[in-house]
């Protein structure tokens, strides 16, 4: 019964460490991290969600609009329509959601998720550089939730991006870079709880 207590304690323990606890701060550049940010035209991925046991597929579209606005729609193969979002320089739209997705978390979640993804935080008034042994961490904060993007030493490549507070970690973006910095593929992960999207290009992106 002590045993199982002890256990209990060090998994609770773990659970709550801090996943920036040995960062430090450095004089580094965060804006270094600029040169990675994706350069959407138009972009067609085949896509793979699981959220809570649940399983939807299909395509997005990832497209640049004339006004620098990104939109992103994902349908399955059949043309139904999940989402239709808009990133607008300092405004985010639902232009249409589906009934079950149609939920305030949810959107918000997706939204987050793709503002990491997109690096649309990186004007952020207070952001710096951090440096840990596996390479550097150029923060952003942004209200309660902090965008980190890390980098080898040099900053010469991204490793991954995450999204979380100062002390955990909630969202792992994982991207292989590709021709024209439009990724090949996107792997986003989240920690708090289960949902998952994979994101993978497909060669004739839409036109």
């Amino acid at each position: 019964m002590r045993y199982l207590l002890f256990i209990s304690i060090v998994l609770y323990c773990t659970a709550c460490s801090s996943s920036y606890k040995a960062l430090q701060r450095t004089e580094a550049d965060p804006s270094c991290v600029k040169k990675f940010k994706p350069a959407f035209a138009t972009a067609l991925y085949t896509t793979q969600v699981d959220v809570i046991g649940k399983h939807l597929s299909g395509l997005l579209i990832i497209k640049t609009m004339p006004d620098s606005s990104v939109r992103m729609v994902f349908s399955n193969e059949a043309g139904f329509k999940f989402f239709d979002f808009g990133f607008e320089q300092d405004d985010f739209k639902v232009y249409y959601v589906f009934d079950q997705m149609d939920k305030k978390a949810v959107i918000k979640t997706l939204r987050k998720d793709f503002e990491l993804v997109l690096m649309r935080h990186l004007d952020a008034q207070q952001s710096y550089t951090a440096k840990e042994s596996q390479g550097l961490y150029h923060v952003f904060p942004d209200g309660r939730d902090i965008y980190y993007y890390i980098t080898d030493g040099a900053c010469d490549s991204l490793i991954r991006m995450e999204r979380g507070s100062k002390r955990k970690k909630v969202v792992e973006a994982l991207i292989k870079p590709g021709a024209d910095n439009v990724p090949d593929s996107i792997g986003i992960r989240h920690y708090n709880f289960n949902f998952d999207i994979q994101l993978k290009r497909l060669q004739r992106d839409a036109q």
